[in-house]
């Protein structure tokens, strides 16, 4: 009979429990909830006020540990870690005898006073809750708090782009409180240099963290001056990607564009389609180098010089050997042309005709008249020569006829030599 009492008893304090808890929001917890000591502790205490009130500013300890840095933008300026935040300080009013610490559950946050702290260059930023809310509280028995918590933040980078790729980035983090000024909290690394954690075992894609270092500063505002701790680290980009990726390539399109000199010259086709394809590359190669850079010219970059110069070098083999191809062009067909005249006029001695060749200047035409010297036997009144010897008839031109046997002016030829007049 004394086992259904307590059998009730049990029964009825597990159906008040569970109606606490569905009536109740998870994060509003009441006294009859927490243990007896945290209900001494509770008892009188106001979350709205903080520690030290009238009596001096907080000193708050802040310490990193640094997740992984998931993602660096050179479009963006700004680059992703995930983090874990921690933050100590002693508040008199949660004291409690012993020496041990107690543990609390992440959802009662709400019934203590916390910092404000926030990151001022963050862009986007969110806590983790999977599967509940990764926050911490640990109370000391000496009143200190410890408050953790895992958040990823998207924050902004100023970078100078002006030697990539061989440069070097210097990011910030920065932690500060919103609406506590100076003279109510004080922001501190808890161990210097030591307080951030994980930078050295990071492994980035394109990055190597060189060295990096803590301050403490001040953050100034028009609502006054804000505490502020700074976490500054250096990033080195790995120049080896991009010697495979840029460099090489371009190096031997230089390379195959000179090829083209030592093909032959009356091979067209070989050499443009070389030039052609060189500088087609090039370009791509060009394009592609900038998809992960900002799309603002506002600055030349050290990749710009370098693949400007190549391109500088690819597309003169090109326009080299479209000038030589010209001249060596022009000079045939005025070769060929003095070739035909003379040719022309050395038949045209056989038949007594005059030949008409198509000179080289526009709508011009060259007249050739083959009147020889003839015999005095074959003159029809019988008179002999003169004495002055046999008389040629010169070339006609477009600009004057010459008769003689000096050599006409340019645009004929001379009937001694055959060669083309020089002036």
């Amino acid at each position: 009979m004394s086992v259904q009492p307590l059998t009730l008893m049990i029964l009825c304090l597990t159906i008040t429990e569970n109606a606490c808890m569905v009536h109740n929001h998870w994060g509003e917890w009441n006294d009859s909830q927490l243990q007896p000591t945290i209900q001494k502790l509770m008892k009188g205490y106001n979350r709205y006020l903080r520690p030290n009130f009238n009596e001096g500013p907080v000193e708050i300890g802040m310490s990193l540990d640094i997740a992984s840095i998931d993602a660096i933008s050179e479009i963006n300026m700004d680059y992703t870690a995930t983090i874990f935040l921690r933050q100590r300080w002693r508040d008199s009013r949660l004291v409690f005898p012993g020496n041990e610490s107690v543990s609390l559950d992440g959802r009662l946050v709400s019934l203590l006073w916390v910092p404000d702290t926030f990151i001022p260059d963050s862009k986007r930023s969110f806590l983790h809750d999977v599967t509940v809310e990764n926050r911490l509280i640990r109370i000391f028995s000496n009143g200190t708090v410890l408050y953790a918590l895992r958040i990823t933040a998207t924050i902004a980078c100023n970078m100078d782009l002006t030697k990539y790729p061989m440069d070097r980035q210097v990011c910030t983090l920065q932690l500060e409180s919103w609406g506590y000024n100076l003279q109510d909290v004080v922001f501190y690394w808890t161990r210097g240099n030591d307080s951030v954690k994980g930078l050295n075992t990071l492994r980035l894609a394109q990055y190597s963290i060189e060295s990096y270092y803590t301050s403490v500063s001040e953050a100034v505002y028009e609502t006054g001056q804000y505490p502020k701790l700074v976490l500054h680290f250096a990033l080195r980009r790995n120049v080896l990607f991009f010697i495979l990726e840029t460099y090489v390539p371009s190096v031997l399109l230089v390379v195959l564009s000179w090829v083209s000199f030592w093909i032959s010259q009356s091979s067209v086709p070989a050499r443009t389609c070389i030039g052609v394809t060189t500088v087609l590359t090039m370009t791509t190669l060009m394009m592609g180098a900038r998809t992960s850079l900002p799309n603002a010219n506002c600055f030349i970059k050290a990749i710009d010089v370098y693949l400007g110069i190549c391109f500088t070098f690819i597309f003169g083999a090109l326009l080299e050997y479209a000038c030589a191809h010209f001249y060596t062009t022009q000079h045939q067909t005025i070769e060929d042309l003095h070739r035909d005249l003379l040719k022309e006029f050395l038949e045209s001695n056989g038949n007594g005709s005059v030949p008409f060749v198509r000179s080289t200047q526009p709508k011009q035409s060259v007249a050739i008249d083959s009147t020889a010297e003839e015999p005095a036997e074959h003159s029809e009144n019988g008179n002999a020569m003169s004495d002055t010897g046999p008389q040629r008839e010169g070339v006609k031109t477009g600009l004057r006829p010459v008769r003689g046997e000096g050599c006409v002016s340019q645009g004929c030829i001379c009937l001694h030599c055959g060669k083309p007049t020089q002036h």
